[in-house]
């Protein structure tokens, strides 16, 4: 069974069982309806549906099902092994309120065993694992008696604590919803391992003998500072499988990079390979997967936040590359991962050139520097020139180092560096909700200008530009637009020109409210990769919609008419990355 078959049959299981398909929300965290952006990615498939999760209604309903886009960092340094990867695919199915623990464990053994509707596991090789109590909450013994349905008790493991985590417990953080689980474990041996008692399971379990393939979460509990302190108005059911993991069982592979998900990729790598190193491979095959998938969602490389995450990414695939292969391959890599996934995500296909263009620009730009870096590095310069002077993410400097049988004293790191990363860790926390400092008087009026601005760029510059972000505050507008060069002089002040022309013509400021699909169909502008709900409001300026001269999604405020801004006036365009430029701008 192919990647592209158990995904869609898993999605088929569950619209049949009364779920409303919705598509995968982009890589980037959102932060409408309370959602932070401490992780800067969807790391799991609840992530994008907490409001939902925590009593907001579904426009979908309350049945839901999904395959979500998900990229991990924090074992970067082990993917090449088996199973480690950054970027990965989470089915899930969700019940808002609505069904509980019969139907959920019903249907997800039905899904793995069943052979017509479902992936024909062998039920003779599931293991169950069931949340066994603490001081927070009792054992789970309605799902211990649902599975003895389903499995033999033998094979069905009540665990607690282990001295390093609770088993069986999903939480996020100290907050918020939590409640107890259930896990499915698969048997990959070839003689198959039989009744375990829970001892030789566990065993089992760290040899990886078996794997997890399911696991439904029964959130019912809310934690605050850490305790228990009751239930959430709803009972939730929030379910995870990980595609590739499962593409691994069905398709009889002892690691993921075997599988129909990268098999041509690592044999495209290995063509283009001097060096047969798969541990490079695959960390190469890894690393281009998820640069694709994060540009495709908008996020383009930097040196802070979401666009540090992605040129170590990028760097890292360079680097490996550089090691096996005298060619420069990454971009046919990137084009082959397209044509893989355009089925399943034609966002890719839509922003090829853009993702290829990044991907190019940033391997170009680091090929500059990479020759010279090393030629530094072996000199001994320190991480905080590598990093600031060569544009070595420091994470590579330390491999260089290892690789090396060196080590990084970095707690001697000198203060010019400490201060470098208090000035990321602000960036990255610092980002604001709709670019807006307040609603007064003087930001409604640059928010207004910040409108006009963008269209301005657009007409001046020949072509559509994507938004990066917005700060507007009572002093200036900063606009963040995705451009490969310099503005000249004379771009400038044409932009400047041309809004100042639509403030003078006094054009009004109006708003419709429609559905996202038919305001998409207006030509609307809106932030690529953002999240939006099922309504959406549209500004416009000028007399109607059709002959508006900008218009955009947007939450507002505004002005009514633009012959209340005043002069616009540029007062600096620089650049933020590669491929940003950043405007900063008043009015007199």
């Amino acid at each position: 069974m192919t990647a592209n078959e158990i995904r869609q049959k898993f999605l088929d299981f569950f619209a049949k069982r009364g779920h409303t398909v919705i598509p995968s929300a982009s890589l980037v965290t959102s932060e409408e309806k309370g959602v932070t952006d401490s992780t800067l990615f969807n790391t799991a498939g609840m992530q994008p549906l907490v409001p939902y999760l925590l009593g907001e209604d579904h426009p979908g309903g309350k049945r839901l099902v999904d395959v979500q886009k998900c990229v991990r960092t924090g074992d970067i340094d082990e993917v090449g092994d088996n199973t480690h990867l950054t970027f990965f695919e989470m089915m899930g199915n969700w019940s808002l309120g609505d069904y509980w623990k019969e139907e959920s464990i019903k249907w997800s053994y039905e899904l793995l065993t069943s052979k017509e509707e479902g992936f024909g596991l062998d039920p003779k090789r599931l293991y169950v694992t069931v949340f066994g109590g603490n001081t927070d909450a009792p054992a789970d013994n309605e799902s211990f008696e649902i599975w003895k349905k389903y499995i033999p008790e033998n094979r069905i493991y009540f665990l607690t604590w282990n001295g390093k985590k609770e088993p069986n417990w999903w939480e996020a953080g100290d907050n918020g919803p939590c409640g107890p689980d259930t896990e499915m474990f698969y048997d990959l041996t070839e003689e198959g391992l039989g009744d375990l008692t829970k001892e030789e399971y566990l065993k089992a379990d760290d040899e990886q003998k078996v794997v997890e393939i399911w696991n439904n979460v029964f959130m019912e509990y809310v934690k605050e500072s850490g305790k228990v302190v009751g239930k959430l108005k709803n009972k939730n059911v929030d379910t995870g499988s990980g595609l590739e993991r499962v593409c691994a069982v069905l398709q009889n592979k002892d690691n993921v990079f075997d599988t129909d998900l990268f098999a041509s990729i690592i044999k495209k790598i290995d063509q283009h390979s001097d060096l047969k190193d798969l541990r490079m491979q695959r960390i190469i095959a890894d690393h281009i997967r998820t640069a694709v998938f994060l540009i495709g969602d908008g996020v383009v490389p930097s040196n802070t936040a979401r666009g540090y995450i992605l040129r170590r990414i990028i760097r890292r695939a360079v680097r490996f590359e550089k090691q096996i292969s005298s060619k420069n391959f990454l971009s046919e890599l990137a084009t082959h991962v397209i044509d893989l996934y355009k089925e399943a995500y034609p966002e890719l296909s839509k922003n090829e050139n853009f993702i290829l263009n990044t991907l190019g620009e940033e391997e170009e730009r680091f090929e500059k520097t990479l020759e010279k870096g090393l030629k530094e590095f072996e000199k001994g310069e320190s991480p905080f020139v590598l990093f600031t002077t060569y544009g070595f993410p420091i994470e590579i400097t330390r491999e260089l180092a290892k690789e090396k049988g060196l080590t990084i004293d970095e707690a001697g790191f000198n203060e010019e560096f400490k201060k470098h990363q208090e000035l990321s860790q602000t960036s990255s926390a610092g980002m604001f909700k709709g670019g807006l400092a307040d609603a007064g008087e003087e930001t409604k009026r640059l928010h207004t200008a910040t409108h006009l601005l963008r269209q301005a760029l657009e007409d001046v510059l020949g072509e559509p530009i994507g938004q990066k972000g917005s700060n507007i505050t009572a002093e200036r507008l900063r606009f963040d637009f995705s451009f490969s060069r310099k503005l000249t002089d004379e771009e400038k002040k044409q932009v400047e020109d041309l809004v100042n022309q639509k403030i003078a013509e006094k054009l009004p400021m109006k708003k419709v409210v429609m559905k996202k699909e038919d305001a998409e169909k207006t030509g609307a502008a809106h932030v690529f990769g953002d999240k939006y709900g099922e309504d959406v409001s549209i500004y416009y300026i000028g007399e109607t919609l059709e002959t508006a001269y900008s218009k955009e999604f947007c939450g507002g405020p505004h002005v009514e008419n633009t012959g209340e801004l005043g002069a616009f006036k540029i007062t600096k365009e620089e650049a933020v990355s590669q491929g940003v430029r950043r405007i900063k701008a008043v009015l007199q």
